[in-house]
């Protein structure tokens, strides 16, 4: 039977399904053949990023602009100098609730902390949030998240080119020139979250029901957003206000909004 606390975290086994059991040299025999598929896959990994280095480029205006903590700003100053920038666009439901702001974003954005590593390769990250600075800035400080945020708002148009929110994109600093090289979403965005490659690790993955598992192991989430939310809210919000933190974004609103953001397989 589940054990869970008060706001339903898994917190014991819920299945009896197990994997074989094998005396040591069969299971070193196995994980090594499964080594063999692993470095392939590295191998490929690498090869796409080559590939991904090799592609053209399109020139993107440097004077738009964004709105951060000090005011309008340009996208030539986000990159605060550096040559490179990564900027991860931020769904937001404007005058909602914290609790029904996007679950795809906060646990994405949230896994992004430690920024001197990329800072130390010319590298600067920032999110790109969709709606008013003075409000979503609220969400990211009840989050506690310390990297550099902008709101997007009135700039979304000229950066999105007729693509959506949920997205990563990689701009090149030449000069005073920028251009944009790269963009993902979907799974593509999977790098900024190593919950899940952890996961991945273990015998019951991610749990989600696409996964290709055996009969028996514990499959609760479907792809739909619950898989980042826990009794209606996006699961790390829970910490937050555990740990005395108001979600009050200035907002009166109290419902929810529809899931935005999934994981596509």
């Amino acid at each position: 039977m589940n054990t869970r606390d008060q706001h339903n975290f898994i917190t014991g086994s819920d299945t009896s399904a197990l994997p074989a059991v094998v005396d040591w040299a069969t299971w070193q025999a196995e994980l090594d053949k499964l080594l063999v598929r692993e470095k392939a896959h590295t191998r490929e990994g690498d090869a796409i990023a080559a590939a991904r280095r090799l592609l053209p480029m399109v020139e993107v205006d440097p004077t738009i602009q964004l709105v951060g903590p000090h005011g309008p700003i340009t996208l030539l100053e986000v990159f605060e100098s550096r040559r490179l920038l990564i900027a991860y666009f931020h769904m937001w439901h404007t005058g909602q609730s914290a609790s029904a702001q996007c679950e795809g974003c906060t646990f994405f954005i949230g896994q992004v902390r430690e920024l001197s590593y990329l800072h130390s390769r010319g590298v600067t990250y920032a999110t790109f949030c969709q709606g008013p600075y003075e409000e979503s800035v609220r969400y990211r400080d009840f989050m506690g998240w310390d990297v550099p945020w902008y709101s997007a708002q009135d700039a979304a148009s000229a950066l999105l080119a007729g693509r959506g929110f949920g997205m990563l994109v990689c701009y090149l600093r030449h000069g005073d020139r920028v251009f944009e090289t790269y963009w993902t979403t979907g799974r593509g965005v999977e790098p900024m979250a190593p919950t899940y490659g952890l996961l991945d690790m273990t015998v019951y993955g991610r749990q989600e029901t696409w996964e290709d598992s055996p009969a028996g192991w514990p499959q609760r989430w479907e792809n739909t957003g619950e898989q980042f939310r826990t009794d209606g809210r996006p699961t790390a919000q829970w910490s937050r206000l555990a740990a005395g933190r108001s979600d009050d974004l200035g907002t009166r609103a109290t419902a929810t909004t529809p899931h935005c953001c999934q994981n596509q397989s």
